[in-house]
């Protein structure tokens, strides 16, 4: 099923009408955009490999990081309901991602309820991850911000069968604080205090999470 792009679940018919449907696939280099704001709406994009960031960029020329995607996820659903992408999406790492054009989408989830719940989970996991990020920027310390952002990247490496305490930061510092709405110097003085105490060990981009609890601890998390 990783061959389709999209969970496992459907039944052999079914698998052949997605294996109609997701007949694109495009290797996006690092650095480049795989959309951007501006263009009009066509496809939904399912990462296959690599990594991703989407950004706006403001007036001034201030890049604002929205969110990070990685394999298994979707790509381009905040521009369903306006029909043109609010955002650019660009390749952190080289990487491949499945088109999936969404009028053919919309006809095969009406003739699939297998296919149409796992989109409207999509949906609803989207939502609450902007939910998240509210939370994050609204009523939590630096230290806070920056464990619960490790603590999601942690699981969603672990759901894709990687391993949950070693992982590459795909993104840069400048990034994280963006998305985090913290300045560099801040995430680069967090970094170097959660590795004084013991709970990660950071060399360069590559993350050893050494005492996952005392990340717990920081948020909240019990």
């Amino acid at each position: 099923m990783r061959e389709l792009c999209l969970p496992v679940g459907l039944n052999t018919r079914e698998i052949e009408a997605l294996d109609i449907l997701i007949n694109t696939r495009r290797r996006i280099s690092k650095g480049e955009a795989l959309y951007r704001s501006g263009d009009r709406f066509q496809a939904l994009f399912a990462v296959r490999t690599g990594f991703f960031k989407t950004c706006l960029l403001h007036e001034d020329g201030r890049e604002q990081v929205t969110g990070f995607q990685m394999m298994g996820e979707l790509l381009g659903m905040d521009a369903i309901s306006t029909d043109s992408h609010g955002c650019d999406a660009i390749a952190l790492e080289d990487s491949d991602v499945c088109e999936i054009p969404f009028d053919a989408l919309e006809q095969v989830s009406a003739e699939i309820p297998t296919l149409q719940r796992h989109f409207h989970r999509t949906l609803s996991r989207e939502i609450v991850r902007d939910q998240g990020l509210l939370m994050l920027l609204g009523s939590m310390r630096a230290e806070e911000r920056l464990a619960a952002f490790l603590l999601n990247l942690s699981e969603r490496f672990h759901d894709r069968g990687f391993a949950k305490d070693d992982f590459i930061l795909r993104m840069t510092r400048e990034d994280i604080g963006s998305y985090l709405g913290m300045k560099l110097e801040t995430v680069s003085r967090t970094f170097s205090r959660f590795n004084a105490e013991g709970i990660l060990s950071v060399q360069g981009k590559t993350i050893h999470i050494q005492r996952p609890e005392g990340l717990k601890e920081i948020t909240s998390c019990r």
